[in-house]
């Protein structure tokens, strides 16, 4: 199974403040933790908004849009993807995961289950993402 720990932004992090050092150790030793249970996939920390951009669908019109976005309370910061055997094990890891706005302060994360093929009825379409995964 796997899970996604989504971190949300926080004004500091849309500002383009830099964790300070105490929070970077934590998140270091956190995915260390995770790489020595085998259960780490990708980490990853996400600019800020005003460096991104948004495509908007309406109809058959794309437009793109630059940021910053100005629903900053729902932005992600950035993400932790784990694969464990059960949601008990991701409930595990993510009790763990360092605070993201500094000890102390409030914060969120969120946590996701990710598609499996398996997931989806089967047909053509599954079949050729299987076939993606294993070239």
């Amino acid at each position: 199974m796997r899970y996604m720990i989504i971190v949300k932004a926080t004004a500091d992090s849309e500002a383009g403040v830099m964790p300070e050092e105490a929070l970077m150790a934590s998140m270091a030793t956190y995915h260390e933790e995770l790489m020595r249970a085998g259960v780490l996939l990708d980490a990853s920390g996400l600019q800020a908004s005003s460096k991104g951009w948004r495509v908007r669908y309406r109809g058959a019109g794309r437009s793109v849009v630059d940021g910053p976005f100005a629903e900053a309370k729902e932005l992600i910061a950035g993400y932790t993807l784990i694969q464990v055997a059960s949601r008990e094990e991701a409930l595990h890891w993510t009790r763990r995961f360092p605070n993201p706005a500094g000890e102390g302060r409030d914060a969120e994360i969120e946590v996701r289950q990710v598609f499996e093929l398996d997931d989806f009825a089967p047909g053509e379409a599954v079949e050729r993402f299987r076939r993606m995964d294993t070239a």
